[in-house]
């Protein structure tokens, strides 16, 4: 019996000690530094100028750069141990980093990349994956996790990665920070371990949206310019329809920010969609030269095919040597893409720099000097990690058509968090032309403060489906009206934007534009009265009072008339309709 007893408290032991031992493998241990970092270590700006010459613009800043960029005396890691192995210390620090600290900042360390820097998830089994320090129980994002990670936990004031298909913009929306990826070809990529030579790009990570542009300015050179408000921001609908959360909540955090700032008139919806597919004519060439299957596939997912095949191409043709040479160990997920065989002719290679330059012109011409396109930067939430979720069919076609836009054209893209869903990090992107590095910045810093004030909001109240559904037909009816006023069926028009008013009745555009209708009809008493309550509800509403005015004038209120012209020459102090205008009425009766 007691020998009965002795073995049962042997086996509970035993049982109490593997629970013990799983628990630990299994919880995820946190370490002091998120382990974002691979090594620590100094680097300090010089001396500040003597006065009366201003300090260092980048003064009493530190940041670190993720394992990409060269620092001398150290040798460069790219995310894998073989690669440290294989390689010697550097023998000089990337230009980059080399203008960061003569600018006045202070590099402290190395931060750890995804395996050769290849995937978005930021897992890496080698130096352990980096702690997301907005959901701990989430992958981090990739590639430049730790560079993110860094900034999330406030070790560092920004931070430096590289942006193929989106190893900034994704670490940054799932840690919840600032993330830009410039303008192809604006910063230097000395000293910099490429992965695809015509899609990297330095990006940058922050909190702070002033130290964004402290740091943007210096990185890219940029000169002194009058600050510009955007004349559009344009939501791109259809990839709104790609997010795996609420997309009512993310779009209207951006409505609500962009009527505060510049007035309703400013904001347009447009479908990417229709807009690529008949911009960018060799995105069908390619689908026959390469895609088999579903002939409706959508030229948004076109382009992420384009830029999965251009960045293995390039990196096969740049580091293919050294993974058959040294045949480094790697993850099943990475090898799997690396050592596909790719049979690419030049006929192919020519398509895709078409592509790319059709996209820069496409994105170029929608967006002129002074547009802003709003689209989401992932598609899904941060996954949980060791989740198969990020291998699937689905989630590669939706994040990667997000993230193709920019690392195609070229074009730069800043990702801005916008609060939490379901505890997870929520964010959304601004994209300017190629070359708008400074006025993204600029309206980056104008909306960043009401941005997460209205994204608060939006989280609190929690629009209700039926106010929701009520909004997107309301705007629905208002394209319906539109259409019928370019096809000249001006009391149609009338009767969709009446639809639209009775769904949301506090739309400046919706009233404006049957205000519109309305002077086309002759029913300048009804158009005056629209634009009366279009500018009660935006003041900045320029179209209103050019509109006002024109009714009033034909209703012989030409004092009124004169007054609304010249209000909307203060708001747009360029309108040349606004001006000649005014000066005609002004010499008729004044």
């Amino acid at each position: 019996m007691a020998s009965h007893a002795a073995n049962l408290w042997v086996l509970l032991g035993l049982g109490l000690a593997g629970i013990l031992l799983m628990t630990k493998r299994l919880k995820k241990t946190i370490k002091a530094d998120f382990g974002a970092f691979i090594l620590k270590l100094e680097l300090l700006p010089p001396p500040q100028p003597s006065p009366p010459k201003a300090p260092h613009p980048l003064t009493g800043l530190n940041f670190a750069v993720s394992d990409v960029f060269d620092i001398e005396g150290y040798v460069t890691g790219f995310g894998h141990p073989d690669w440290v192995r294989t390689h010697e210390a550097s023998s000089r620090t990337s230009t980059v980093v080399l203008a960061l600290v003569e600018g006045g900042a202070t590099c402290v360390g190395k931060t750890v990349v995804d395996e050769l820097a290849y995937s978005i998830h930021g897992e890496n089994k080698h130096y352990s994956t980096p702690t997301n320090p907005a959901a701990s129980a989430r992958i981090p994002g990739g590639s430049s996790s730790g560079a993110a990670v860094a900034v999330a936990a406030n070790f560092v004031d920004f931070s430096l990665g590289i942006d193929t298909l989106g190893g900034v913009r994704v670490p940054a929306a799932f840690c919840g920070v600032i993330g830009f990826r410039p303008s192809y070809g604006v910063v230097s990529h000395s000293g910099i371990i490429p992965v695809s030579s015509s899609l990297d790009t330095v990006g940058l990570f922050a909190k702070d949206p002033n130290i964004l542009r402290r740091v943007g300015l210096v990185l890219l050179q940029l000169p002194f310019l009058v600050q510009r408000n955007p004349r559009q921001i344009l939501l791109a609908d259809d990839c709104f329809q790609l997010l795996k959360i609420p997309m009512d909540g993310v779009s209207q955090v951006v409505i609500n920010s962009t009527e505060k700032h510049f007035g309703r008139q400013v904001l347009k919806h447009e479908n990417l969609e229709n807009y690529f597919s008949s911009k960018v004519p060799s995105l069908k060439e390619f689908y026959s030269q390469k895609i088999n299957g579903d002939s409706k596939i959508s030229s948004i997912r076109l382009l992420a095919n384009v830029a999965q095949f251009l960045q293995r191409y390039e990196f096969k043709c740049t580091h293919e040597e050294w993974i058959n040479s040294e045949k480094p160990v790697l993850d099943s997920a990475v090898s799997a893409q690396i050592n596909e065989t790719l049979d690419i002719t030049d006929k192919e290679i020519e398509i895709w720099k078409l592509i790319r330059t059709e996209m820069r012109l496409a994105v170029n011409s929608l967006l002129k000097d002074d547009g802003i396109l709003v689209i989401p930067t992932t598609a899904y939430p941060p996954s949980k990690l060791g989740s198969k979720e990020i291998f699937s069919e689905d989630y590669q076609n939706r994040m990667f058509s997000l993230l193709s836009i920019a690392s195609i054209s070229g074009c730069c893209q800043v990702t801005l968090p916008l609060g939490y869903h379901d505890k997870c990090p929520v964010s959304v992107s601004f994209i300017a032309r190629h070359g708008g590095d400074r006025f993204l910045l600029d309206t980056v810093q104008t909306m960043y403060s009401s941005l997460q004030e209205h994204a608060g909001t939006v989280t609190k109240s929690k629009l209700s489906h039926n106010a929701v559904n009520q909004e997107h037909s309301a705007e629905v009816a208002k394209e319906r009206g539109n259409q019928a006023f370019k096809d000249k069926q001006w009391q149609k028009a009338v009767g969709f934007y009446t639809e639209a008013i009775k769904l949301s009745g506090n739309n400046a555009t919706y009233y404006s534009n049957r205000a519109a209708a309305y002077l086309e009809l002759g029913s300048f008493l009804q158009a005056e009265a629209d634009c009366t309550k279009a500018i009660n509800l935006d003041k900045k509403n320029v179209k209103s009072y050019l509109r006002r005015g024109t009714a009033r004038e034909m209703l012989g209120y030409y004092k009124e008339a004169i007054e609304d012209f010249r209000y909307a020459l203060v708001l747009e102090p360029t309108n040349k309709r606004a001006a000649l205008s005014a000066e005609r009425l002004r010499k008729v009766f004044q």
